[in-house]
């Protein structure tokens, strides 16, 4: 973290395929492997802050994913299951999608599933970067209900959701894990930091409105976007969850200021 160097978000390099999605993303992996191994056998029933999941079911949605992100067909055969079971989940095809997740996992070992996961990473992120120039501007959709927050956008391109939303899965049920069973996990800017600088620069874009930025920890930074408007200071970490839709504006500390400071809180990002 250096928050003696303010940056401008228009000089931050986003996340791409064509910049370090590759690196990051089995980053992200191997750090959320790292944590898993640190756990004991209690700690997989640990409830996270996603409904109805605990650490097992969350690890078995993401090596789920995994194996969507490796295989076009796993992709579309887990697509076309949240489709047929939307109703269930407030219209929601992604939250159907993730459930057949869960349950096709459910039986694993706690090692089993770190084998598994450790054994999908590579392939997810060689599928996923692999995508085809020409698809990856079709737009994807993003239903709404379901465990879905208000403030989401309505749909981003295929290519993002290859290049940066699995990851930032990945890495935000990395926390959620760390967060549900109490085990140290200290953010580091190789991987952390620079996922949270992609985060600024999606959420300034979103928005468009000039602030100063200051996000404190390891993954953190100044940032502003163009001169004046509001000021946020929040935590790093709590700042991506509160996008994310994990937390409301009102839940951060007395850094974030008055309305028009929640109103930017509320542009919220896909993780």
């Amino acid at each position: 973290m250096d928050l003696d160097t303010e940056r401008s978000v228009d000089q931050l390099t986003r996340i791409t395929r064509d910049t370090d999605a590759r690196e990051v993303a089995l980053g992200a992996y191997a750090r959320l492997a790292e944590l898993l191994e640190r756990l004991e056998p209690q700690h997989w029933e640990a409830p996270t802050e996603c409904p109805d999941w605990d650490v097992a079911a969350m690890v078995g949605h993401l090596i789920g994913a995994g194996k969507a992100g490796a295989s076009l067909r796993e992709s579309l055969r887990q697509q076309w299951h949240g489709k047929r079971h939307a109703a269930r989940f407030g219209g929601n095809s992604l939250d159907g999608a993730n459930d057949l997740q869960v349950r096709e996992h459910a039986a694993l070992t706690p090692g089993e599933r770190i084998e598994a996961l450790r054994e999908v990473a590579p392939r997810a992120v060689a599928g996923r970067l692999g995508l085809p120039r020409p698809l990856r501007r079709v737009p994807v959709p993003l239903d709404a209900g379901g465990s879905t927050a208000t403030g989401m956008p309505s749909s981003f391109p295929l290519g993002q959701l290859m290049d940066v939303v699995y990851t930032r899965d990945v890495w935000l049920h990395t926390i959620d894990i760390a967060r549900a069973t109490s085990v140290a996990h200290e953010p580091e800017p190789q991987v952390d930091g620079r996922i949270v600088e992609d985060v600024v620069a999606e959420w300034a874009s979103r928005h468009g409105e000039p602030f100063t930025l200051v996000l404190d920890g390891p993954a953190g930074g100044r940032f502003r976007q163009g001169s004046g408007g509001t000021d946020l200071h929040l935590e790093a970490i709590e700042f991506c969850r509160i996008l994310s839709g994990r937390a409301e504006p009102t839940d951060a500390s007395s850094g974030v200021h008055g309305t028009a400071a929640r109103r930017l809180l509320l542009a919220r990002l896909v993780f």
